[in-house]
């Protein structure tokens, strides 16, 4: 029964609308009082779970985010991707995927990644001749690269789900090959399209413009070199590198581009308040349901009961992945890394998959799930930003959303592809 009351209320309360955070802290509470437990440890567990040291560093790097955002590098980004591949055919489609990739090693954060450079591409594209639909489509697509590079706040709280026994920085070298290959994948398909469509392509600007772009961008990129190399060489901790991060953002935005006023700042410390006020809330509210599932043996019981369908780690994985691209299609994706690591990365070891690389699997699913409806945040913004109904972009999304699929079943069965890099650099 008890499981009846804990899934159960939490599938009608998500179905009528209300947010996952309060569904999740609902659906505990009414489990725990039928179990006849005292309340007050779901808020314990709730606060423990907000408290753990390692998890400091996702307010930094959402702030670092901001403050990047606020201080002109998406710009910069842009003008630097244009003058690469803005020659391509559907050339700003193109400057979308390569801005996106550009900017998600600073933000690591798809929702920033496809305001930022979204807000950006969007109207440019609508303004060139390019269908709202298309627009909408590569940019919400190439903004799930942003969830597999360094510094991806996910990848930390998909550690912390973990119990901590996962490295940080082998699951910042693990994003890094997946990333690239999506990014390629959906630059061919954006060119595809593109060419169906008959799009025109922009004029080379030379090399010469590429030169004095890569310069002027290049104090924002070493942020991602600072974070990344400086966790890899045992320099500093993840939460060190946010804090530095974060002081490195004020000063390039600041003092470098100066490009960042005092209103912008303001703006950049609300927003990164805001976005950290939230995810932290929901990860104290999964953390309280995982661990009433954890008191239930819900992981020990999908274990078994994935075995028991077959011991075939072919359709295992095939099975989680369909799972989890169902979740995701109704789950915001901090929840969704909290509640369904703890249930599969123990299926996931019983099949002798690295919990390294399926870090990156469930990244991605969860990525996917950010451009599916209904509850596909990165596809509302998107819409917003063209100002088209979500239904028009749904339409047209199918390409882009299979290339995302293809590049993760190769992920899924080609475990180099994510664990290569990591083990280079031990």
């Amino acid at each position: 029964m008890e499981y009846i009351i804990l899934f159960g209320l939490l599938a009608i309360l998500l179905a009528i609308g209300v947010p996952v955070a309060f569904s999740l802290l609902a659906a505990t509470l009414a489990t725990v009082l039928y179990l006849a437990l005292p309340p007050i440890v779901v808020f314990q567990q709730m606060g423990s779970d907000i408290t753990s040291v390692a998890l400091l560093a996702i307010p930094l790097f959402i702030f670092t985010g901001e403050l990047m955002m606020k201080g002109g590098l998406s710009d910069r980004m842009i003008a630097l991707a244009s003058s690469m591949v803005g020659h391509v055919r559907g050339g700003l489609g193109q400057v979308t995927v390569v801005g996106s990739t550009l900017f998600g090693g600073v933000s690591g954060s798809a929702i920033a990644d496809v305001s930022a450079i979204g807000g950006t591409t969007i109207p440019q594209m609508q303004k060139r001749g390019y269908d709202a639909d298309y627009a909408v489509n590569v940019t919400i697509s190439a903004a799930l690269v942003a969830l597999l590079v360094p510094p991806s706040h996910n990848m930390i709280l998909y550690s912390a789900s973990a119990g901590g026994g996962v490295s940080i920085s082998d699951l910042f070298a693990a994003g890094i090959i997946p990333a690239m290959l999506l990014a390629a994948t959906l630059m061919v398909t954006a060119y595809v399209v593109a060419r169906k469509r008959g799009y025109a392509a922009e004029a080379f600007p030379g090399f010469r413009a590429v030169a004095v772009r890569l310069v002027a961008a290049i104090p924002g990129l070493l942020l991602v070199g600072i974070i990344f190399g400086g966790i890899r060489a045992g320099v500093f901790t993840a939460v060190e590198s946010a804090s530095i991060a974060v002081v490195y953002a004020t000063v390039v935005t600041g003092l470098i581009y100066r490009h960042m006023t005092w209103t912008a700042f303001k703006a950049a410390c609300l927003g990164a308040a805001r976005t950290s006020g939230m995810v932290l809330f929901i990860i104290g509210c999964a953390g309280a349901f995982g661990w009433l599932m954890a008191y239930l043996q819900v992981p020990t019981m999908m274990v078994s009961l994935l075995q028991a369908l077959t011991d075939n780690p072919i359709l295992i994985l095939l099975l989680i992945n369909v799972i989890l691209l169902i979740l995701g299609t109704f789950m915001d994706m901090a929840p969704l890394i909290i509640i369904c690591t703890p249930i599969f990365l123990p299926v996931a070891k019983a099949f002798d998959v690295d919990p390294v690389q399926f870090g990156v699997i469930l990244l991605l699913n969860c990525g996917i799930g950010l451009i599916t409806p209904p509850v596909g945040s990165v596809l509302f913004v998107g819409s917003a930003i063209a100002g088209i109904p979500m239904t028009r972009a749904l339409k047209t999304i199918w390409p882009f959303w299979l290339a995302c699929a293809g590049v993760l079943m190769l992920v899924t069965f080609i475990p180099a592809l994510s664990l290569w890099l990591p083990s280079l650099m031990k």
